[in-house]
This record gives structure tokens, C-alpha cells and sequence, in this order.
């Protein structure tokens, strides 16, 4: 007996020493993980505040030496100056003076991100929650065969559906305009949606269906008032992906848009960096802006946000 005392307590100690070690390792780990995640953002953010000196200069300062406004000041500016070739050669981009010839556009283009997504949003949604119910709680002929349809949309890289796009589009004559966009994002983020929602209505009691059919409530209703409520945290996730998926979307706005009444963020935001000199710190500054509509977004629905980014994935 008077051996296992001293023995038990070698145990004991050995293993609060393994076990602190595991916590301080998963805690290394983390703060590894979350700086290496968070230091582009953080960078962004910095940068935007300092001069085009200032941010060239190395090493770099990840807090900036002499905050500047200026940056944003001349995004808003952009609009009521004219921006030739004599004024930009004269500007000088360390000084933060320099404005690109496209700079007037961005916050049009911001303004029409906006359209485009929340109409993507609105209508995604408006096709996406009945077509997900019924294929969760109606049992028709080919429900599987629909199902399968669905998640065979999403293999095909989007690349590849560019030029059946461009001529479906033109032939609508819808080229160079917004509606051009709505309509091929909703081609890429109704197929996802349906497939998130429809597990996540599988997982729901079939029991709430028939109770409200009972009480004499049409499929309308019961989708509208027993399952669209028990359904937000999936409705959420589905929200930030389509406004995600148009806000960020480059490629197929690329193709569609050629002039600035159509053309969205990212496009103009991209043209920055063809002009004949680079301003990092005003890329920055729209940047910047450019993450503000997301953040927004995901700060009002943070109630639903991690329940729904996980929403379908167990069936249950």
C-alpha cells in the first residue's frame, strides 16, 4: 500500500503534466491559426490608412506611423475631379496624391454589387425554399432523380459554363447589363441552396407536416408558417452564400459587363491594377469598403450564423 502512494502520485503528476502540455500546445496552435487567417485582414485594414511611402517601406508597419484619411478622402473625391493624363503624371502616388483613371467608377459599381446580390439573394430564396420543401416532404415520382440533377450542377467547374452563358445572354440581349449577372449567379447559387435547404427539411419531423395539413393549413402555409421559422439558421446560411457568391463573383461579370453602368466591384477594383502606376494604399481604401456590406450582413445575422454555416450537414 505504501508503494502505490508514492506511485499514484508519479501518475498523477505525469499525467497533469501532459495534460497542460496538450492545452498550451492547442493553444500555440490556435493563436497560430487565427494570426494566420486574420494577418491579410489586418494588413488590409492597416494599409488603407497609410500613404503609398509608407506602405512600400520596409520592413512594413503593420500600425501605421502617421494615419492618412486620404486614401478614402480621394475615393469619394474621385467622382467631382477630372482625371486626365496630365493631372495623374503630375500626381504623386508616395504622397497618396494619385488617383486612377477609373477611380469615379467605384462607387457606382459598389452601388451596383449591391443590386445584384441582394436581388440574387431575394430570388434565390423565393425559388429555393419551395423547391427544397417539396423535394424533403412530397414524395413524387423522379424526387431522387431531381435531387441528384441538382448536385450534379455544382460539379461542373464555372469556367466551363462561360460560353453556354455569354450565348444564352446575348441571345436574350441582355449583354452589359445587371440582369445579365442575376441571372447566371442564380444559375450557380440556386442548385447549392436547394441542396442545403432540402437537408435541412429532411432533418425537420414529418409529424409538423401532417399536424398542420390537418388543421387544414395548404403546403403554402405549413412551408410559410411551420417551416420557414424552424428553418433560419439554414435560410441564414443560404443568404450569406448567394450574397457572397454575387459579391465576390469576377469571372462571369468579366465577361458580361464592358461599361460602368453594369460593372460591378470587383471588376473595377481589378482595373486598378492595369493603370500605368499602382497605388497599393488606394486599392487598399476600396478594399476596405469593400468588405464593409459583408461584415454588415454578418453581423446582423450573428445569431444564426454558426448553426447555419453547419445547417444540412447532419441529417437527424
Amino acid at each position: 500500500m505504501s508503494a502505490a502512494g508514492p506511485a499514484g502520485a508519479t501518475g498523477h503528476v505525469a499525467g497533469e503534466r501532459h495534460r497542460r502540455l496538450r492545452i498550451a500546445a492547442l493553444w500555440i496552435a490556435s493563436l497560430i491559426f487565427v494570426g494566420y487567417v486574420t494577418a491579410p485582414l489586418v494588413w488590409l485594414v492597416s494599409s488603407s490608412f497609410q500613404s503609398e511611402r509608407e506602405i512600400t517601406s520596409k520592413p512594413p508597419h503593420w500600425i501605421p506611423h502617421e494615419p492618412t484619411v486620404q486614401n478614402f478622402a480621394a475615393i469619394f473625391a474621385a467622382p467631382k475631379k477630372d482625371v486626365t493624363y496630365e493631372t495623374r503624371r503630375a500626381a504623386d502616388p508616395a504622397s497618396g496624391g494619385f488617383i486612377p483613371s477609373t477611380a469615379a467608377n467605384l462607387l457606382p459599381a459598389m452601388a451596383n454589387s449591391l443590386i445584384v446580390a441582394i436581388s440574387v439573394v431575394i430570388l434565390n430564396l423565393l425559388v429555393a425554399i419551395p423547391a427544397a420543401y417539396a423535394l424533403a416532404k412530397i414524395r413524387f415520382r423522379g424526387r431522387d432523380a431531381s435531387i441528384y440533377a441538382i448536385l450534379t450542377t455544382r460539379v461542373i467547374p464555372d469556367i466551363a459554363l462561360v460560353v453556354p452563358f455569354f450565348l444564352f445572354i446575348r441571345n436574350l440581349g441582355l449583354l452589359d447589363t445587371l440582369a445579365s449577372l442575376i441571372i447566371t449567379y442564380l444559375a450557380v447559387t440556386v442548385p447549392f441552396s436547394v441542396f442545403i435547404l432540402t437537408n435541412y427539411f429532411e432533418g425537420l419531423p414529418d409529424e409538423l407536416d401532417k399536424a398542420a395539413r390537418v388543421d387544414g393549413c395548404s403546403r403554402l402555409q405549413t412551408l410559410l408558417h411551420v417551416y420557414v421559422p424552424l428553418s433560419l439558421p439554414a435560410i441564414v446560411a443560404v443568404i450569406l452564400f448567394a450574397f457572397l457568391a454575387s459579391w465576390n463573383e469576377f469571372l462571369l461579370a468579366l465577361m458580361f459587363t464592358q461599361t460602368p453602368n453594369s460593372q460591378t466591384l470587383p471588376i473595377i477594383v481589378a482595373s486598378f491594377t492595369s493603370d500605368f502606376t499602382i497605388s497599393f494604399s488606394f486599392i487598399n481604401a476600396a478594399g476596405v469598403l469593400a468588405i464593409i456590406p459583408p461584415v454588415l450582413i454578418a453581423l446582423l445575422f450573428e445569431r444564426y450564423l454558426v448553426s447555419g454555416l453547419t445547417a444540412g450537414a447532419v441529417k437527424g
